[in-house]
């Protein structure tokens, strides 16, 4: 039995929440990047790909950022970056190649913590590679442009279609939830200084603002 936390959507649900997704996700061609960072999160498929992506020779360093997850507090007891560390080094990716960013608490010091770890080890970063969530590509790109606007910003996540991502999750409710808040920041965000602005085509916010109303809003921010 399904409870109202972890409730199935439905198809109407499933074909907005998808518009969301595809506009969250920025479509960047990966190249070579002088450094990339895998942003702390709850989701182990964000090291994992870094691990691909180096194997792949995107990059020849690799920071780790996040402290312990708001949100999922027992999921990485020791912190998001060293969880993440622990499984990239599992996945083949040399000791050599990872510096750690542990402090980090959201998607901004993500970036400027990590841009501090890369300068403290004498590295010239023109390009970073952003590794996140599918979801957070574009609030991370537009995070980045604001605090660290003198390098190139790239983004990727793991390449899943948003069926496999949610069975992935389990919770299909919680996916809904967290696409429709993270658009909200990207919405928002420049406003409070922490994001550039983005442009948000009138299908996505029409989407956006049906799944709040049908209750999909159990990550957005508190007045």
């Amino acid at each position: 039995m399904t409870t109202d936390i972890q409730r199935a959507i439905t198809d109407d649900q499933r074909q907005r929440a998808r518009l969301i997704w595809d506009y969250h996700q920025m479509g960047h061609e990966l190249r070579l990047a002088d450094a990339a960072i895998g942003l702390g999160s709850h989701d182990l498929g964000v090291p994992a790909f870094c691990a691909e992506l180096y194997r792949a020779g995107l990059f020849p360093t690799l920071v780790f950022s996040g402290g312990p997850n708001p949100t999922h507090p027992g999921r990485f007891p020791r912190g998001e970056a060293v969880h993440f560390r622990e499984h990239a080094l599992a996945l083949g990716v040399p000791d050599e190649a990872v510096l750690l960013e542990p402090k980090a608490r959201n998607t901004g010091q993500n970036i400027t913590f990590s841009r501090d770890v890369l300068a403290a080890a004498s590295l010239d970063v023109k390009t970073v590679l952003l590794v996140a969530m599918p979801y957070m590509e574009r609030r991370a790109f537009a995070t980045a442009r604001k605090v660290w606007p003198e390098v190139e910003v790239l983004c990727a996540s793991a390449p899943l279609e948003f069926d496999d991502y949610l069975k992935t999750i389990g919770d299909e409710k919680l996916v809904v939830d967290q696409l429709v808040g993270d658009l909200q920041r990207v919405v928002e965000y420049p406003k409070l200084g922490f994001a550039i602005e983005q442009d948000v085509p009138e299908d996505v916010h029409a989407a956006y603002q049906t799944l709040i109303e049908d209750g999909f809003d159990s990550r957005l921010l508190t007045p």
